[in-house]
Formats: structure tokens, C-alpha cells, sequence
């Protein structure tokens, strides 16, 4: 029993053989050729052959005698059977396809009735106290209403920011500006941007690493997601580790934690938008930090992907391509070493 997508072309060139045929071909019912086999005869002359009410059988050479076309009953129920399969599979894949989308709009609706609403309702709140009391309020009182807003307004914007990244990378519409980047420079800058501290990260990074091409605005966006996952699972009092090296002509940054990890069979899963695997609580925005960060790394023709950690935990390794050296790059260079031009 033939199985499987080759099993239609596998039939039409066996009947093709056994009938002694130049050629063989089916076409579906709109007219498109769904296999072939051989060549058509000059002067066109063939045999159709009905399969069901899916498809025709084009058997170009002789006529078939009586024996034959008891054999030609079998073939042409194999054929019925296969492309009965055929329809059986691509169906059950657009079903998957559905299943899925269904999936992620449900987990959409999910996180904009609960984390949208979240800061929403508490810059609300917080503007409704200070209209409703007005004069009333001392300073501190207002002060405090009014940080409350700007903080729960923030988070709305970046999490409304990052639906909308998602949407672009999703569409093939995200604006990507490759540049020569200092890597170094951009860990530098995603610490500052998280007020992480020695305590909080320890810096392995090499000093004789090349710039990399890369969108420096998305490749601190995809550190500072990094950073704060491998920080969140992090056991307490324990440091992340950042390293940067060279592999050839690439470069890689790797976020290591000491946390409890993520099985091997759920690593593809983590790069799916609205995932919180491993957190426990829903402060942790919207589970798009690692669909992002994957996005906006292949945007930049590198690629995002996850280890173990030796001893426990878990570690992500962004790999970027080096950027062309320039020629002035060249000159600095030989006037930093000494080296005559």
C-alpha cells in the first residue's frame, strides 16, 4: 500500500510501466496536473481514464485490451484511495492551521481583557482620585496619584508597542536599519536601561570582538527581553551571566541563568507570542518578550536560540553576522597598533 505524498505520482508512473504507456498524466478537476510521468504522443492521442469525481487519468499510447482493463479497475481504485488521502491530509493541516490561529486569538482576547485592562484601570483610578478630590489633595497625595498614571500609562504604551511589533514581524513589514554596532556597547546600555547592577549581572564580554550588523534600537530591545527573563527566573541572590564571543565570521551574546530551565520539548514553544512559560503570576506582560526578541533578531539576519545551562538553568544565544570593516576603520585600526599604512 503506497502512503504518504508520493503515493499518486509513484501510481501514475506505475501504470505508466505496466501498461507499457509513453506517458501518463492526472489532472484534477479545475484543469491543473496533479503528477506525470513519460511523454505525451506527438499527435496527442490518448485514453482518459475517470478517477472518481476527483480527478482524470491520461494514458497516451495504444488502447488497452480486455486484461489490461481489469487491471486498469485496480489502478484507477489505488488512485481514488491516494488522492482521497491526499484531500484527508490537507485537510487536517488547514483544521491545524485553524486550531492554531484559534489558539493565539483566544490567547490575544485572553491578555487584552486582563493585561491591557490592567494598567488602563489604574491610570484610570488614579486620574479619577485626583479629579475627584481636587484641592483637597496634599501635595505628596497628588504627587503619588499622578505616578501612579504615568507608570500604569507607560506600561499600556509598551505593551500596545509590542502587539504592534508583533503584528509587523508576523506581516514581514518590520522596519530594520543594519548598521555596524558595538555589542559591547548595547549590554552597556540594556543594563542601564534595567538599573542592573554588578550584584544583579556579571559581564564576560570580549574585548576583541568585531561590531556586528545590526539595528542597535532592536538589538538592546531584544538584550533588555533577555535580561529581564534570565533575571525573573533567576534563583535569588544569583547573578546573570553575559558573554560575548566570536565563531568565525559571528558573533554571539549569551544570557545565562541559573534558573530551573525549560525542557527541550517546550523550547519551540517559548518562541510563541503570548507564552509565560515558567512564570507564575500574569505582571509579567503579554508573553511576547521571546517572540519579539526572535522576530527582531532574524530581522537582523541572526538568529535566537536556546541551551542549557551547564549545571542547571538556561541560556540564549543571540548570533549575529559581523559587520564590513571600512577603510577608515582600517587606517584606526593600524594606528592603534602602530602599524604603518
Amino acid at each position: 500500500m503506497l502512503r504518504g505524498q508520493g503515493a499518486v505520482p509513484a501510481l501514475v508512473a506505475r501504470a505508466r510501466e505496466s501498461f507499457g504507456m509513453s506517458g501518463a498524466r492526472l489532472v484534477g478537476e479545475s484543469g491543473e496536473v496533479l503528477a506525470t510521468d513519460g511523454e505525451p504522443l506527438p499527435n496527442g492521442r490518448h485514453s482518459d481514464v475517470p478517477i472518481g469525481e476527483r480527478a482524470t487519468l491520461e494514458l497516451h499510447g495504444g488502447d488497452l485490451d480486455a486484461s489490461e482493463r481489469r487491471l486498469l479497475g485496480v489502478v484507477v481504485a489505488q488512485l481514488d484511495a491516494a488522492l482521497e488521502q491526499t484531500a484527508l491530509q490537507e485537510t487536517a493541516r488547514a483544521a491545524d492551521i485553524l486550531a492554531e490561529a484559534d489558539q493565539v486569538r483566544s490567547a490575544l482576547l485572553s491578555a487584552v481583557s486582563h493585561d491591557l485592562r490592567r494598567p488602563l484601570a489604574a491610570a484610570l483610578a488614579a486620574v479619577g482620585g485626583l479629579r475627584a478630590a481636587g484641592a483637597a489633595l496634599g501635595e505628596q497625595d497628588r504627587a503619588d496619584l499622578l505616578d501612579t498614571a504615568v507608570e500604569s500609562l507607560d506600561t499600556l504604551s509598551r505593551l500596545l508597542t509590542d502587539l504592534l511589533d508583533v503584528s509587523r514581524i508576523e506581516a514581514g513589514a518590520l522596519a530594520v536599519s543594519l548598521t555596524s554596532t558595538d555589542v559591547g556597547d548595547v549590554v552597556l546600555a540594556s543594563l542601564d536601561e534595567l538599573g542592573l547592577g554588578p550584584s544583579a549581572v556579571e559581564l564576560a564580554l570580549d574585548v576583541g570582538v568585531p561590531n556586528v550588523l545590526a539595528d542597535p534600537v532592536l538589538l538592546q530591545r531584544v538584550v533588555v527581553n533577555l535580561l529581564s527573563n534570565a533575571q525573573r527566573h533567576s534563583p535569588v541572590g544569583t547573578a546573570v551571566r553575559v558573554t560575548t564571543s566570536v565563531l568565525g565570521d559571528r558573533v554571539q551574546v549569551r544570557v545565562i541563568d541559573r534558573g530551573p530551565g525549560i525542557s527541550t520539548d517546550r523550547r519551540s514553544d517559548m518562541f510563541t507570542p503570548f507564552q509565560r512559560l515558567g512564570d507564575t503570576d500574569n505582571t509579567t506582560g503579554l508573553g511576547l518578550g521571546l517572540a519579539l526578541s526572535r522576530g527582531f533578531t532574524e530581522g537582523m539576519r541572526g538568529t535566537l536560540t536556546a541551551e542549557d545551562t551547564p549545571g542547571g538553568g538556561l541560556t540564549m544565544v543571540v548570533e549575529l553576522g559581523t559587520a564590513p570593516v571600512a577603510e577608515d576603520d582600517d587606517a584606526a585600526a593600524d594606528e592603534r597598533t602602530g602599524v604603518a599604512s
